[in-house]
């Protein structure tokens, strides 16, 4: 069907195919990590039962995009009953569609086992992990299938454009994202409307709205999930943006490696094509708008927005003194507004609810919600959502479960390698944009890695800085020259070759960096080594003081003499009798982890 009004719209989603026209309606996870372990598979033979058992016409079997819960993927729900199988295997199918969907009994198997019981009241059914979330950019991830119009059409799709096209000017438009006060996901920030509003001001005839999905942090994946399970969103959010600030094109800069994601964007935007939602007097309007993707190398600098100009330009991705802003002079030259897919997922929301809907949650400058990746030693692992506001310590234990073995959590990376480490001292802390940068860290995309009290706070610094370093385009001598000298630094301290002049040496080269680099890659790259060094100065100390030990251990009071560490030890360089305590000879050890791994009594004691 293509669409000419909004009238055409609105008889399309009346006519889309909706969940309560079937029986049942089973959802499969088909992002990226769930399709490593066999998901496309799993949806095939599903299919494949139903028609079996002829139970098709009743039942609609929907591919979707990320469900959140990545750790305990592949992932089905089956609605209206409100169950979700988790670790599903193929040759699980079978039993789910013979117990489950022909004779309505649940398989118990393939429930998640809660392991934060406390926080569950005695009949509750619910998953913790999803109960404190809130999902507005993740609100289709999940819910619907990511390559049919029809689904996203149904879930109010295109009426927040139609809605703009209609009933507001371009200036009304940024006003209600201005009174929102959405911030900038990709990291920095930026007050949206204001960047609309300046790109809006500058004279040109051809603008540009650029959408940053690069996604170049460690850990990262919040930005392709929403493109594998709600691209149309992105789509729509950006024609919004082109008609804001006067622009009639779109360019989508992706990694190359986003293969799933870039695959459901160029479906999505032929779909669009196909009904009239993209391309010249979209829904009879004088607006037109086209839209392009363009494909990165995978460079992280690239995610600074004036080298990811100049890499879709063809041009080698470095960034550029401002200003100029791109506001003012981005691709070819001309006025370009660059967002981040996160950004991007929320402006449809918020002009279908309203400014007031949005800036109601959150904090006082910091509105709406916030995706962010837990990773590292933490229970749940996955895709959170959750109003800006909400405590470290709320989405570590109430949504995370805390760590898998019950340790104590000594730490959160949040912001990737440009952020910064968040202590115990601070998991009560209000997540919001200020809130952490007074505290050393930034939001940065949002990832978030869990650090447990084993965690060598120095060796995770010199990680970080590894890939920063290496990740420099080398155009400023600071983070060119400045970075790797850092790295050798510590690369020296964990070798027990350092001196305690280092952490002096060390410290002042990071704020040297932090002051005088050209682009936020080099201003931030500093971060986790000046916090760590601010919360974790003991740990730099025993380095430099070389009092740090370099091999492992074994307490003999709480070894049993099982012996499993020395079978494990590929030097050979433990001794004991069975029942008695063990020894480990520290000439011998070369201090690779085996005997910590196998030790079932936590005897083993780690350098």
């Amino acid at each position: 069907m293509r669409i000419n009004s909004y009238g055409d719209l609105a008889a399309w989603k009346d006519r889309c195919p909706r969940k309560t026209d079937y029986k049942i309606n089973v959802l499969v996870c088909n992002g990226t990590s769930c399709m490593s372990q066999d998901s496309e598979m799993i949806t095939r033979m599903l299919e494949h039962e139903l028609k079996m058992r002829n139970v098709i016409a009743e039942i609609r079997v929907i591919k979707t995009g990320c469900f959140g819960f990545c750790g305990q993927g592949p992932i089905i729900k089956i609605e209206p009953d409100d169950i979700t199988y988790v670790q599903v295997k193929v040759e699980d199918v079978e039993e789910i569609v013979e117990k489950h969907i022909i004779n309505r009994t649940v398989v118990e198997r393939l429930l998640y086992k809660e392991t934060n019981k406390a926080a569950m009241s005695e009949n509750d059914k619910g998953m913790n992990f999803y109960k404190k979330q809130m999902r507005i950019a993740l609100r289709n991830c999940g819910e619907i299938d990511p390559e049919n119009i029809e689904d996203y059409i149904a879930n109010d799709g295109y009426m927040a454009l139609a809605k703009v096209l209609q009933e507001y000017t371009p200036e009304q438009v940024i006003d209600i994202v201005k009174k929102s006060g959405l911030r900038g996901r990709g990291g920095g920030g930026f007050y949206t409307g204001l960047k609309w509003e300046m790109t809006r001001r500058y004279p040109g005839d051809e603008k540009y709205v650029i959408c940053n999905a690069d996604e170049g942090d460690p850990g990262a994946f919040m930005d392709r999930s929403i493109m594998e399970g709600d691209p149309h969103s992105i789509l729509e959010a950006m024609m919004i943006a082109g008609y804001a600030i006067g622009a009639s094109n779109g360019l989508i800069y992706i990694r190359a490696e986003y293969g799933v994601a870039t695959d459901r964007l160029r479906v999505a935007i032929r779909q669009a094509k196909e009904a009239g939602l993209i391309g010249k007097n979209i829904f009879g309007s004088n607006f037109s708008f086209d839209m392009e993707i363009k494909l990165g190398a995978g460079a992280f600098v690239c995610g600074e927005e004036t080298a990811l100009i100049h890499s879709m330009e063809g041009l080698r991705g470095e960034p550029t003194r401002k200003p100029p802003f791109p506001s003012e002079a981005g691709f070819r030259g001309k006025p370009s507004s660059v967002n981040n897919v996160e950004t991007f997922a929320n402006i449809p929301v918020i002009i279908l609810k309203g400014y007031e809907y949005f800036s109601a949650i959150g904090t006082k400058t910091s509105k709406g919600t916030k995706v962010f990746a837990l990773a590292g030693q933490v229970k749940n692992i996955g895709l959170v959502e959750v109003p800006m506001g909400t405590t470290f310590r709320e989405i570590v234990y109430d949504i995370g479960g805390g760590h898998p073995k019950g340790k104590a959590i000594k730490a959160i990376q949040i912001g990737g390698p440009s952020g910064g480490v968040i202590t115990k001292d601070f998991f009560d802390t209000q997540i919001d944009y200020d809130t952490l940068t007074g505290m050393g860290a930034m939001m940065g995309s949002g990832g978030m890695v869990i650090m447990d009290e084993d965690t060598d706070m120095v060796k995770i610094a010199k990680f970080y800085l590894d890939f920063t370093q290496d990740e420099s385009c080398g155009k400023c001598t600071p983070c060119r020259i400045g970075t790797k000298r850092m790295y050798e630094i510590l690369d020296r301290l964990t070798k027990m070759q350092g001196k305690p002049e280092d952490l002096d040496r060390l410290r002042i080269l990071a704020e040297n960096i932090k002051n005088t680099s050209l682009c936020g890659l080099g201003q931030t790259a500093p971060n986790p080594v000046l916090s760590t060094m601010k919360y974790f100065r003991e740990e730099y100390e025993a380095y430099a003081y070389r009092t740090k030990r370099t091999t492992y251990a074994i307490d003999p009071k709480k070894c049993i003499g099982c012996t499993k560490c020395a079978r494990n030890c590929p030097t050979e360089c433990i001794s004991g009798k069975i029942k008695e305590p063990h020894y480990i000879d520290e000439s011998k050890c070369i201090a690779c982890g085996a005997c910590y791994q196998a030790c079932p009594v936590g005897a083993i004691i780690r350098p």
